[in-house]
């Protein structure tokens, strides 16, 4: 099994993300902000594009925590891992700032995809940073 960890950010914008390939599989984990928890989680399997069957898409099915906005960051994680890695993926989010404004929802949102696109540098073997 590979494992990676990964972090995006500081202070209450961090974001950790701890990635685990089981061989059959891959789970995902991104939290961060003042209380990490679980939010939503998104499972996307690969399979050929309905629009055009060379090219990889995901069958996605995604759980939300009652007032929690994590969908929007495990689905479409979930759902590129799942196209560039050809496995099934499942993403579990957890990350909130207390009183947060719209802008700390950004940047946690955009820490989270960060985070990620560092973990697939990582596994393509890309060291570069990502910004």
């Amino acid at each position: 099994m590979r494992k990676l960890k990964a972090t995006y950010g500081r202070g209450k914008y961090r974001v950790e993300a701890c990635y685990l390939e089981t061989g059959r599989g891959i789970v995902m984990c991104l939290v961060g902000g003042d209380r990490p928890h679980v939010g939503a989680l998104a499972l996307a399997i690969p399979r050929p594009s309905l629009k055009d069957p060379s090219k990889l898409s995901s069958s996605t099915s995604v759980l939300t925590l009652m007032g929690h906005k994590e969908d929007e960051i495990v689905k479409p994680v979930a759902e590129k891992l799942a196209k560039e890695l050809n496995q099934p993926v499942v993403v579990v989010a957890g990350l909130h700032i207390d009183e947060a404004s719209e802008e700390d929802i950004k940047r946690l949102k955009r820490g989270s995809f960060k985070v990620a696109e560092r973990v697939l540098r990582r596994l393509r073997g890309d060291l570069r940073d990502v910004t």
